[in-house]
């Protein structure tokens, strides 16, 4: 099932089915990516309890070996929508017999969006149920049309940070694993990156030590998309790769996928979200379309 946010600036759609985005639109304008499947079918999947490829999609936890595919579970499952109005809305997903299958702690994961001016907020809630220490990835993935008005190329545009920063790039393998590697990315005139289709021939550009807000604009168009991500340690730029494909996705990621070649202990992993019996972790990010 669907749901609409709808104010004066933006109306949202969203579904219950993995509590993705569907539609952004305003000012006459779909900012957000429509997911077309000759180049990429998703639109805004949320990334939980991992971020990326595990080693041969295998990793261990308490000792037990477990199987997990690309970015988790939680954007194949249906969610319960909850506390729904005009400008607001909750999803909750708990654990079942199936997810303790191949991630052995209970939990409830929440999505709540809410819709202020031109302006989305994102809010991730988990909660650890279980006896045990709970870890686990978390992250968004959202896709935004490039370009955003007519008479403008995907040329015209580039990733804009608020100020100038020196981030430094996540490498990964061949196998689009994370590699070791941490060196410096450097941005034009220190705040942008200029897009052009074969920027993600190797796959994703990931970042941390960057500015929290980013845009996508063009100096030659008025609408933009700006992501503020307060909270999130890294960022993912990425669209099908070898492609011309008209959209670019921005990453938030609180977490890292997999090292290559090694098949990971989960309650090892310096990188993954630690929360007690009981706790409540939060995460909040916003969307604004202008």
């Amino acid at each position: 099932m669907n749901y609409t946010l709808c104010n004066e600036c933006l109306t949202v759609e969203i579904s219950d089915e993995g509590a993705q985005l569907l539609s952004i639109r305003g000012n006459g304008t779909e900012y957000l990516w429509q997911g077309d499947p000759a180049y990429w079918q998703e639109r805004s999947p949320v990334l939980f309890p991992f971020v990326g490829r595990f080693t041969d999609g295998k990793y261990t936890y308490d000792g037990v070996e477990y199987e997990m595919t690309l970015h988790g579970f939680a954007k194949r499952m249906t969610f319960a929508a909850e506390a729904a109005s005009d400008t607001q809305v909750t999803f909750t997903l708990s654990d079942t017999p199936e997810t303790l299958k191949n991630y052995p702690r209970r939990f409830l994961f929440q999505i709540s969006y809410t819709l202020k001016k031109n302006t989305l907020g994102v809010l991730y809630r988990v909660e650890n149920r279980d006896e045990k220490m709970m870890h686990f990835g978390l992250g968004g993935h959202p896709g935004f049309n490039v370009p955003l008005e007519e008479g403008l190329s995907f040329e015209d545009y580039a990733i804009t940070f608020a100020h100038p920063c020196r981030p430094d790039r996540v490498l990964f393998s061949p196998a689009y694993q994370l590699d070791y590697a941490r060196p410096l990315y450097p941005l034009k005139d220190g705040t942008k990156i200029p897009l052009h289709h074969d920027l993600f021939d190797d796959d994703a550009i990931v970042l941390e030590n960057m500015a929290d807000t980013i845009s996508i604009r063009s100096d030659k168009g008025i609408r933009s998309v700006t992501v503020h991500i307060p909270q999130m340690p890294y960022v993912g730029f990425w669209h099908k790769i070898r492609t011309d494909a008209p959209y670019v996705c921005i990453e938030p990621w609180v977490t890292l996928p997999s090292r290559d070649g090694v098949v990971e202990e989960f309650a090892d992993r310096y990188d993954l979200i630690r929360l007690a019996p009981g706790g409540v972790y939060e995460n909040r990010w916003e969307i604004t379309a202008e």
